[in-house]
Order: structure tokens, then C-alpha cells, then sequence
């Protein structure tokens, strides 16, 4: 499971006592809600079902995978299930290539979702051997799955946006920057980054004055 609301603000106000900027934004927008989903296959295979399509079309591609499939969150269906039922349930060719290689990396042992290594970066490199699994899935994966306290993903935009509007960059930092500023916020980046999110939902009025 994914850090508790607890967790949240302990990171976070552990981060606010080092960082006067990230005590300004809690006040601005508060606290974030937990995002916190289920352990294992069935995640990692709603996140390929929802690439790049919105959250009401990937819900309808994972009800109807269960129609015409079976079970989903049993990798074995998708290994046992033909190219055109998986067309049928609404997977592109290039998603059903991807739901292949995760339900087959599950079956064969070699992607053990219960356990992944200890290590971030470990774990990382195992998930994204999964055709369709890159850095920033498998990053939201530890993250909201697993609960890993230090996930830090610096390439996601709206971390960037809201990291330079926090700290009151003029323009948006670059991955790097914002990898590089967030090594002294270990070990709490993973809250941090919660955080930026639920700022950056705050929209125009979470911008610093």
C-alpha cells in the first residue's frame, strides 16, 4: 500500500522544518490525500490499459477485458487470451503487446511482484523490463503500491512545475535540477512528491505570491 495520510505529514512537516517554502505551500493548500493502490499484477496492468487515454476510457477498455477475457488481475488470462480478444476488450496492438510481456514476466517467475528488491533503483530496473513499464510508471508503481518512502520522479512535469513555482524559480527546472536539489530531501521525497501533485491541482492560486 501506498504512504499513509500519518506518513504524509510526518514527511512533510519534516520537510517544512528545513525548507521554509514547503511550510508556505502546506499553508497555501494543506495537506495531501493519500494515493495509495493494490499491491501487484493488476495495477501494473491497469496502468498499461490507461497509457495515454483518460481515466472513464481506460476503466471501460478494464471492464471489458474481464468480459471477454476473464479475471484480470490473473496474469494467466492475458497469456491464454487470443490477439483479437484482447483487441476485442479495446487494447491497441501495441498494448496487447505490452499486457503480454508484464502477464508473462509475472507467470515465468521472473518479475516476483511480491518481491521486488529492497533497493529503489533495483526495483526500478526489474519493472521496467516489462515491455510498456518505463521509469515513471514503475517510479508511481513503488510509490503508490509499495509505499516506498523515498521516490523522488524527476521527470514528471508537474513535479518540475511546482517544485520552480514552490521555491519561486522563474521559469520550470529541468529534470536534472530537480534531481539534484532533491537529494537533500531524502528521505521524504517520495511525500514531496505527493505533494507537488496535489499542488499542482491547486492550480493558479497555489502559485507563490
Amino acid at each position: 500500500m501506498g504512504l499513509t495520510a500519518e506518513q504524509l505529514r510526518a514527511s512533510l512537516d519534516a520537510l517544512a522544518a528545513v525548507e521554509p517554502a514547503f511550510a508556505a505551500a502546506i499553508a497555501r493548500v494543506g495537506y495531501p490525500a493519500p494515493r495509495i493502490r493494490e499491491r501487484g499484477y493488476a495495477t501494473l496492468l491497469r496502468t498499461i490499459c490507461g497509457q495515454q487515454v483518460s481515466v472513464k476510457a481506460a476503466d471501460a477498455v478494464w471492464r471489458k477485458l474481464g468480459e471477454v477475457a476473464g479475471d484480470q488481475a490473473n496474469p494467466a488470462t492475458v497469456v491464454d487470451a487470443s490477439d483479437e480478444t484482447l483487441r476485442a476488450a479495446g487494447l491497441s496492438r501495441q498494448k496487447a503487446v505490452y499486457a503480454r510481456s508484464l502477464a508473462e514476466e509475472v507467470t515465468s517467475g521472473r518479475l516476483d511482484l511480491a518481491n521486488l528488491p529492497a533497493d529503489d533503483e533495483e526495483a526500478i530496473t526489474q519493472l521496467v523490463r516489462v515491455k510498456g513499464i518505463g521509469r515513471w510508471s514503475a517510479e508511481i508503481y513503488l510509490l503508490f503500491a509499495e509505499g516506498r518512502a523515498d521516490i523522488w520522479p524527476a521527470g514528471d512535469l508537474a513535479v518540475q512545475i511546482e517544485i520552480g513555482r514552490i521555491l519561486g524559480h522563474a521559469t520550470r527546472p529541468s529534470e536534472k535540477l530537480v534531481r539534484d536539489l532533491a537529494e537533500r530531501w531524502r528521505p521524504h521525497r517520495g511525500a514531496l512528491a505527493i505533494m507537488t501533485w496535489h499542488h499542482y491541482g491547486a492550480g493558479a492560486d497555489a502559485a507563490p505570491v
